[in-house]
């Protein structure tokens, strides 16, 4: 099966741009990526991703666009297809696209309204080696969704986008794989919405230096440090000024993308944190809402 293999950028809009700006420049450690759009979008400089974060002026604090990676074009009218078979909105067909980086894809709703886009040979930037105590992003290591259907929601990105499942925890959370990496989506119940985004570190001391630094210019932790079960990847949570959750998260397992098999976790004390020690805990996240804006496209 034709399939996403790779997380590309998250698209925000944001009432207060100035003040996300800041926190994932000068507070978070991304890279300022020149455009002349009125947009604003930012590099993890360990990766050679075009971009990872790209901000708008808005009325409203919403998730604009999540976009995917696929391996060529005819994978991206491949996937399309798929998309298409499966009864999801095709919002724009494949085409070259005038974003920063271009390449070429398409966008379309999954089916609780949020928009994807799927893209091939987007530009590359430049990346460079992250040292062990920098304590700044590497790349995106994964995204986590609410839906009202998470079921449904996980055959769709199984059965239509190609990824596989990793691991369950009880009935209520599944982590999904595209590549190597245990899992770059995972899905839990609620309102149609972005849970958090997750960054790469070097290694957990990467996180805790990345820690360190936010803590020195007075980002408080929400949850953390730990070490989660399902992926047995170090977390680190904090909050953006427009209330986005951005995680630090460190030795995410690697499995192999054909062969591994799922375990269901059974819901534990120490299964979110096996280390146990960390502050706060899923509770102090901002509360779910539904993404406003459902099924409606926006450029850029």
């Amino acid at each position: 099966m034709i399939r996403v293999n790779e997380i590309r950028y998250v698209g925000y809009a944001v009432t207060d741009l100035a003040a996300e700006q800041n926190y994932y420049q000068e507070k978070w450690g991304l890279d300022l990526v020149p455009s002349d759009d009125g947009m604003v979008r930012f590099k993890a400089a360990g990766h050679d991703e075009y971009h990872v974060v790209r901000l708008r002026q808005a009325d409203e604090n919403r998730i604009d666009v999540i976009a995917l990676a696929a391996a060529s074009r005819a994978d991206v009218d491949a996937l399309c297809g798929q998309v298409r078979a499966a009864g999801a909105k095709v919002v724009s067909e494949p085409a070259e696209l005038a974003t920063p980086g271009g390449g070429y894809g398409f966008r379309f709703f999954t089916p609780d309204g949020m928009l994807l886009e799927i893209s091939s040979d987007v530009a590359r930037g430049n990346a460079r080696a992250i040292g062990r105590w920098e304590g700044v992003p590497v790349k995106i290591s994964h995204i986590v969704l609410h839906s009202p259907d998470h079921t449904a929601l996980v055959r769709f990105f199984t059965d239509v986008l190609g990824f596989k499942v990793s691991d369950w925890l009880g009935d209520f959370m599944c982590f999904l794989r595209c590549n190597s990496a245990h899992h770059r989506i995972a899905i839990l119940p609620g309102p149609p919405c972005l849970n958090h985004v997750a960054y790469d570190m070097t290694g957990v001391d990467g996180m805790m230096a990345g820690i360190n630094r936010l803590k020195q210019k007075q980002v408080d932790i929400r949850w953390g440090p730990g070490r989660h079960t399902a992926g047995d990847n170090t977390f680190s949570y904090f909050v953006t000024p427009c209330g986005f959750v951005t995680e630090y998260t460190a030795e995410l397992e690697e499995v192999d993308f054909d062969a591994h098999q799922a375990t269901v976790y059974a819901p534990a004390p120490k299964v979110m944190d096996q280390w146990g020690i960390g502050i706060g805990g899923p509770q102090t996240m901002p509360h779910a809402a539904a993404n406003p804006g459902l099924f409606v496209a926006v450029e850029g």
